[in-house]
């Protein structure tokens, strides 16, 4: 049984879910990759399991329901205080709330939205989060960042709704952004013009730290998902974009150092 940790400063991501369409595959998929294993989750939020590493909750895999017509994604949750204020945020800066907010058990309260430029995220209004593993931790999310035509189409919408202080990256010709809480990176946008990846519109991408990029890659491939990119170097480490087999985004890095998953933005890229 993993131990609850304070809630997080509101805005700062804090969880990351992924809408499979097939559950047990996705499952098999990410054990294989990652090592993951699995607790079964409660049946009235419909079939989901908490993935896990050395006993600690690291993220949760549900099932998208027949009759809707989704893709696969992977979602990170931000904390709020208040679902249910910061869903009406949502709205009045444009955005939208495809899901509650809705009670999700032990006093917690959740909602489904997409910004301005229509990328998905969720809100996450818990009591108390469970223990994860050290960020930089292989099998651990390291990074979050939207990927959207130019970064300027959502940096008033997330500074308006969260409050995040802006960091434009000048050391390139990157139209790359940073979301600051108290002076520290949590997130980023990225700008990529008419080149937006998976042939999908503006998303949000989650980075999974490996302990070698190069297998990792070649296990995609053979557990039947996709690489979408080249490996490319960054400061950080080398990283690459895949999907699984549903056709779920996200990506992988093979860190420098994991102190860069809690010190400094994945962002020179």
């Amino acid at each position: 049984m993993t131990e609850a940790v304070a809630r997080p400063v509101p805005g700062t991501p804090c969880w990351v879910s992924l809408m499979a369409c097939d559950l047990r595959a996705s499952e098999e998929f990410y054990g294989e990759l990652f090592g993951w294993r699995f607790r079964r989750g409660e049946d009235e939020l419909g079939p989901h399991v908490r993935a896990y590493l050395d006993g600690l909750d690291v993220a949760g895999l549900g099932e998208i329901r027949k009759d809707h017509a989704f893709p696969a994604a992977w979602l990170p949750y931000l904390a709020t205080d208040d679902a249910d204020e910061t869903s009406g945020l949502i709205r009045d800066c444009g955005g939208t709330v495809g899901v509650g907010p809705m009670d999700s058990g032990q006093g917690d309260r959740v909602a489904i939205a997409a910004d301005s430029a229509g990328a998905s995220f969720g809100l996450w209004q818990a009591a108390a989060l469970p223990e994860q593993p050290a960020a930089g931790r292989p099998g651990t999310p390291v990074w979050n960042e939207i990927i959207v035509p130019e970064a300027m189409m959502v940096t008033s919408f997330y500074r308006a709704v969260f409050g995040y202080e802006v960091e434009r990256l000048t050391a390139s010709q990157s139209d790359y952004h940073t979301f600051m809480l108290a002076g520290r990176p949590v997130c980023g946008v990225r700008g990529v013009g008419g080149a937006l990846p998976f042939d999908r519109g503006s998303m949000w991408v989650t980075y999974f730290a490996v302990s070698e990029l190069a297998p990792a890659l070649r296990m995609v491939d053979k557990l039947g998902g996709r690489v979408y990119s080249e490996p490319r170097e960054s400061p950080y480490g080398s990283y690459a974009r895949v999907c699984d087999p549903d056709g779920a985004p996200f990506a992988l890095i093979e860190m420098l150092d994991p102190r860069d998953a809690v010190e400094r933005p994945l962002r020179d890229r």
